[in-house]
């Protein structure tokens, strides 16, 4: 069974998660301030609601997970 986390990333599983990888420590590499109050202004200025936050919080959990 393959993970779903794959499944989201496309069909060329190991490629795509290849180039995920490399665009996150990209920005890893980039962001400076402090990334909690940054998500707490995004949802007070609507840039972003609570169900875009949520979801996107779940799905970095599912990774962090996937990565342990």
């Amino acid at each position: 069974m393959s993970n779903p986390l794959f499944g989201l990333l496309g069909n060329n599983e190991f490629g795509n998660m290849a180039n995920f990888v490399q665009q996150l420590n990209q920005f890893r590499k980039t962001f400076t301030g402090d990334p909690k109050q940054q998500v707490q202004e995004m949802l007070n200025s609507g840039k972003i609601s609570q169900e875009q936050f949520n979801k996107v919080a779940n799905m970095a959990t599912q990774i962090q997970k996937t990565l342990r």
